[in-house]
C-alpha cells in the first residue's frame, strides 16, 4: 500500500520548516518549528501511520532521522547533489524547499544516502579526526621548509623528518632574532601535531581490533598499499559493501570518467569526483603502491595474509597481481601518471569490494539465521 502523505523537512540548527503533501487530496499542510527531534516527530505523527518524511543531508547530521526511525517513522536522508531543481527557478525559500522535496518524495525522485549507526559514525569521527591531523601537520611541515628555504638554508638529504632531520633544525639559527622566534614557534606546532597523529594512530590500531568493521579492515590490508589506518578510513566511510557491485562503487566513489553524449557524439571527461571524496582520497593515494615491482608479498602482507581465511587470501593475491600487471601496462603504452593511477585506484575500489563485501553478507546471514529461532 503506498503512503498518502509526503513530508518535506528544510531542517535548519535551530528551526525546521515541514510541508505535508497529501496526495490522495492534494492538501498541502506547512508548519514552521524548532529543531527539537520530539517536536518534530509529534508534529509528523498527526498526519497517521501512512507517512513518509525526508530532508537533506547537511551539517545537521543524523539524529533527526534515527528519532524517527525510531519512532515507526519511514524517514530518508535525501542525497543532495541528486536533487532536481529546475534550471530557471531563481527563488529559493525554505517553506519551498520542504515543499519540493515532499513532491520529489512522492514522485519516488529521492536518492537516499545511508543512515549510519551511532557506533558507526563514531569510528568514521575518529578516520577523519585523523585525517584532519595529517593534514594540519603537513602544512605545518610545509611553513618550516619554506621558512628556512626564504633564509637560504636546504636540507640535502631526501628522507626528512627523521632523527637526522630533527637535529639538523635544531642547529639552525635565523636572522634576525624574529625570525628566529618563529622557527621556534612552528617547530613547537609541528612536534605537538606529530604527537597528536601518533595518538591517533594508536586509538585507531586499537579500535580496529574490537570493532564491527574488524574482518573488513583485514580483508583490505591484504592489498598493497593499504596500511591499517587506510584500512581502517576505507570500512568506516563506505561502510556497508554489499550495497554495491565491483562495477557501481568505483561510480559511488567518483573514479568514474563524467560524460557528454548527444546525438551521434561521445564524449567523456576527468573523473566525476562524486560521493565520498575522503575514501577516494585513500584509494588513489593506495594505488600509487602497485606501480612498484611485484613478484610475491613481502613481510607485512605475508603476516596479514595469514589472518584471513583462504578465500579472502586467493582474491587478495590476485588483486595484487593483477594491479601491477595493470599498472605495467598503462606504463608500456605512456599513458601519463595521474590517468593510470586513477584507473588503478578504481579498479582497487572493485577488488576491495570482492573481499569486503562477502564477508559482511555472510555476517549478515549468520546473524539472521540466529535471530531466526527467536523469533
Amino acid at each position: 500500500m503506498f503512503n498518502s502523505t509526503f513530508i518535506g523537512l528544510d531542517v535548519h540548527a535551530r528551526t525546521v520548516t515541514a510541508t505535508a503533501l497529501n496526495t490522495a487530496t492534494g492538501e498541502i499542510t506547512q508548519a514552521r518549528m524548532t529543531a527539537d527531534p520530539t517536536a518534530v516527530t509529534a508534529w509528523v505523527e498527526g498526519f497517521g501511520p501512512e507517512v513518509r518524511v525526508t530532508y537533506e543531508a547537511g551539517p545537521s547530521g543524523y539524529g533527526l532521522a534515527r528519532h524517527l526511525l525510531a519512532g515507526g517513522i519511514d524517514c530518508v536522508i535525501a542525497a543532495p547533489s541528486k536533487l532536481l531543481r529546475a534550471p530557471a527557478d531563481h527563488v529559493k525559500t525554505d517553506r519551498r524547499d520542504a515543499l519540493g522535496l515532499a513532491r520529489m518524495l512522492s514522485l519516488g525522485e529521492i536518492t537516499p544516502v545511508r543512515i549510519p549507526t551511532v557506533e558507526q559514525e563514531g569510528l568514521r569521527d575518529v578516520s577523519r579526526a585523523r585525517h584532519r591531523a595529517v593534514t594540519d601537520l603537513a602544512h605545518a611541515r610545509q611553513r618550516i621548509n619554506a621558512m628556512l628555504l626564504r633564509h637560504g638554508l636546504h636540507y640535502g638529504d631526501k628522507a626528512r623528518w627523521t632523527g637526522v632531520h630533527y637535529a639538523w633544525l635544531a642547529r639552525q639559527q635565523l636572522e634576525p632574532p624574529t625570525s628566529q622566534m618563529a622557527l621556534t614557534a612552528e617547530l613547537e606546532t609541528e612536534a605537538l601535531l606529530a604527537a597528536h597523529v601518533h595518538r591517533l594512530d594508536a586509538d585507531i590500531a586499537a579500535l580496529a581490533q574490537d570493532c564491527e568493521a574488524t574482518a573488513v579492515i583485514h580483508a583490505l590490508m591484504c592489498f598493497r598499499g593499504i596500511s591499517l589506518t587506510t584500512a581502517f578510513g576505507l570500512a568506516v566511510e563506505i561502510g556497508d559493501f554489499t550495497r554495491f557491485t565491483g562495477a557501481t562503487i568505483g561510480a559511488y566513489l567518483g573514479l568514474v570518467p563524467s560524460e557528454h553524449s548527444s546525438g551521434g557524439s561521445r564524449s567523456q571527461g576527468s573523473i566525476t569526483k562524486a560521493g565520498n571524496s575522503y575514501a577516494r582520497k585513500l584509494l588513489i593515494e593506495a594505488a600509487w603502491s602497485h606501480a612498484r615491482p611485484y613478484t610475491r608479498p613481502g613481510a607485512r602482507l605475508r603476516k596479514q595474509l595469514d589472518k584471513v581465511d583462504a578465500a579472502t587470501r586467493i582474491r587478495a593475491i590476485e588483486g595484487n597481481q593483477r594491479l601491477h600487471r595493470v599498472w605495467t601496462n598503462f606504463q608500456a603504452r605512456n599513458k601519463r601518471s595521474l590517468k593510470a593511477n586513477t584507473a588503478v585506484a578504481r579498479e582497487l575500489a572493485g577488488w576491495c569490494w570482492s573481499v569486503a563485501a562477502p564477508l559482511q553478507q555472510n555476517a549478515m546471514t549468520s546473524t539472521a539465521a540466529q535471530e531466526a529461532p527467536m523469533r
